[in-house]
């Protein structure tokens, strides 16, 4: 039976979850502090309630599974956690040292001992130890590990995918059920990257190529992406076959130059925007500091894309002194080049260009894998920022996962870690209102930072002409030359992941903020794909295979943000700072950009007629598909290479999510202003007469 305890790490009691996509949570409570022998309550998927079965998996298979083992202290692990990060306390920035805290809070040997032996007098063989003795991993056959642990495998329908997982909790006999608290690699979930390209029109005729690239021996003066993402207004008119229908419509225009590729942002432009060169010109520009990049599988060619990329762009060379890849837990066999860890690894590198860069590669996306790697960093504090562009469904997602994920990225905060998780490219994550509402994890922990997204417009100087929070809906009005009676509203095309946890609550850092539950994102940065970021990357089978594209999705910003975070470090006499969300709420108002809907008048309408006599007019928010009160900014766009499909684009309609003054579900605080954000956590160094960054 579930008990409340008193610590920072709640939940919501099941009964209550499918409620939450409605309304405001109306209940904590949480898994025991010491599991009893017998049921790991929550380690249970929640979609096995509601799934169709497909079938038990093969009993021969063999398979690894991990125990987590309970904390010790764990109380008085949470209140620490806490002070670390309130200036009134004397604790405040006192972080701990690997051996201090697990001194304290690390599980015994004997409790691993315990584990050790329930395991293998069921048969199963021991295949590694976490450190500080906090997991047992073990493999064995199906068999073994349902007979042991009381369970059925079996494969369920979920969104389309099969996923396996126990079909109740566990049970656990023995000394070792006192001890364990998650069981890990029964289900075959696992984590996904939150990116996304620039989209392409399905009927478009460049669907064949890459069209939103360009080679690397191109001439970057007549064929590179532009700056200028909105350059003016346009009225465009279409007819079918010279007759009816008819269709006319006016507003802004979307792109960039017809003769290049459109938009897309490279590290000068964004650099310039930000006013992080001012940081680069004092000396501050992330020396010092080493930036963990989690990304599984790794990629055979990242550091000869991220050189490619560093040339161009001028930015340093990644050499053996400032870039490594550390495989754990095990080697991996799956490297092939990967965007996500080109987005990463190259814009982490474009926002602090002197920081090292660790890419930590665990051999899979299994949940298994990632929290084993993610916990080694930080065990061993291998930096002072982790940046993961990934994430799972918060609803999804099993509540001792969840708990294990905000163990280690509490760890993470107690010995000045910081652990920035992307926020999600799904908005509410509703998929057009057929799932509950949800939220991404492990960007949901209390002991995280959330990173969202945002819309970025420039002008000719790559100052700023607007912002707003990322969420594009796309409706088609001309599709390869047939007008769309009436316009065919697609919906959210992407959008930055937001909204209250329906697991943990409200943190004590985000007081001020409604509602019980833990809000996300905390902070944002640049993320739409029709606004973002320019990274190279190797094709296989394409000659030349480099080329340059342009990404977006929260993938982008947290990498970003992950950079300034290390640059705020080092301007911290070195750091650490830990976990940047708790900071984040009090900050002066002068340190960020406080993102708001932008609703410039000229937003797209239209005619289209069907007749002589039939006419309809469309308001811009028809085009959109969003209530009339809802301001944003929308665009159209003519597909490159296929003038016969004309797309309209909003800018700000994110789901459910809404941008407003101050935090916001979408956008968090805001984005850092770059160098009024860094100089912010100014600390001169001992006997320094250097005076504070102007």
């Amino acid at each position: 039976m579930l008990q409340t305890r008193k610590c920072s790490r709640t939940r919501i009691a099941a009964s209550q979850v499918l409620a939450l996509t409605a309304v405001a949570l109306a209940l904590f409570v949480a898994i025991p502090a010491t599991a009893a022998a017998g049921p790991v309550h929550g380690n249970t998927p929640r979609f096995v309630a509601d799934s169709t079965v497909l079938n038990r998996e093969d009993p021969t298979k063999v398979i690894e599974i991990s125990l987590w083992l309970t904390p010790n202290n764990r109380a008085e692990m949470d209140k620490l956690a806490r002070e670390l990060y309130d200036s009134t306390s004397p604790n405040y920035r006192h972080f701990l040292k690997r051996d201090e805290w697990a001194a304290k809070f690390a599980p015994s040997a004997t409790d691993a001992a315990k584990v050790k032996s329930f395991l293998e007098s069921s048969g199963l063989k021991i295949v590694g130890y976490g450190p500080h003795n906090f997991y047992v991993r073990a493999s064995g056959t199906v068999a073994n590990i349902e007979s042991a642990l009381h369970v059925s495998l079996n494969y369920y329908q979920v969104r389309g995918k099969s996923i396996r997982a126990n079909n109740t909790d566990p049970m656990i006999e023995g000394p070792a059920g006192a001890v364990v608290r998650h069981v890990q690699g029964l289900d075959t979930a696992e984590f996904s990257h939150p990116n996304l390209a620039r989209p392409v029109p399905p009927s478009a005729s460049a669907l064949a190529k890459n069209s939103n690239a360009v080679s690397a021996d191109a001439s970057p003066a007549a064929d590179f992406f532009s700056n200028i993402c909105f350059p003016g207004d346009k009225t465009e008119k279409y007819t079918t076959g010279g007759s009816y229908p008819k269709a006319s419509f006016t507003g802004h225009d979307y792109g960039g130059p017809s003769s290049g590729l459109g938009c897309g942002y490279t590290p000068d432009e964004i650099q310039t925007a930000f006013k992080l060169k001012a940081l680069y010109a004092e000396g501050f520009d992330g020396k010092g500091q080493t930036i963990i990049i989690e990304d599984w599988c790794g990629s055979p060619t990242i550091l000869g894309d991220a050189n490619a990329f560093s040339a161009k762009f001028g930015l340093p060379k990644l050499t053996s002194a400032n870039f490594s890849m550390l495989e754990v837990p095990t080697k991996s066999t799956c490297a092939a080049p990967d965007a996500e860890i080109n987005i990463d690894v190259e814009w982490a590198h474009a926002i602090a260009p002197g920081a090292s860069i660790l890419l930590l590669v665990p051999p899979s996306a299994s949940f298994q894998d990632t929290d084993a790697a993610e916990f080694y960093a930080i065990d061993y504090d291998l930096g002072n920022v982790l940046s993961g562009s990934y994430g799972s469904d918060e609803f999804f997602t099993a509540p001792t996962e969840l708990e294990t994920e905000d163990l280690i990225n509490e760890i993470g905060a107690i010995t000045g870690i910081s652990t920035n998780f992307s926020s999600g490219d799904y908005g509410d994550y509703s998929f057009g209102g057929f799932d509950p509402i949800s939220v991404s994890a492990p960007a949901d922990s209390p002991n995280a930072t959330a990173v969202g997204g945002t819309t970025l417009a420039l002008n000719a100087d790559n100052s700023i002409a607007w912002q707003t929070g990322w969420g594009n809906n796309v409706t088609y009005l001309d599709d390869a030359g047939e007008i769309q009676v009436p316009p065919f509203v697609l919906g959210l095309n992407g959008g930055s992941g937001g909204g209250a946890s329906g697991f943990f609550a409200k943190p004590s850092y985000q007081s001020s903020l409604p509602g019980p539950a833990r809000q996300l994102p905390d902070v944002s940065w640049l993320a739409d794909p029709f606004t973002g970021g320019v990274i190279a990357i190797s094709e296989p089978f394409q000659v030349p295979s480099l080329i340059y594209t342009v990404y977006g999705g929260t993938s982008l910003a947290c990498p970003m943000f992950s950079g300034l975070w290390a640059i705020a470090n080092q301007e911290a006499n070195g750091g650490p700072l830990g976990q940047a969300a708790p900071y984040l709420y009090t900050l002066p108002a002068n340190t960020l950009y406080d993102i708001v809907p932008y609703d410039a008048p000229g937003n797209v309408t239209g005619t289209v007629s069907t007749s002589k006599t039939a006419s309809t007019y469309y308001h811009s928010w028809d085009l959109v598909g969003v209530p009339s009160s809802q301001p944003f900014y929308s665009a159209l766009w003519d597909y490159p290479d296929n003038q016969d499909t004309t797309l309209l684009i909003s800018f700000g309609t994110d789901s459910s999510l809404t941008i407003t003054k101050g935090w916001d579900n979408v956008t968090g605080v805001g984005i850092p202003k770059g160098k009024a954000f860094a100089d912010f956590f100014f600390v001169a160094p001992p006997s320094s007469t250097m005076a504070a960054p102007k």
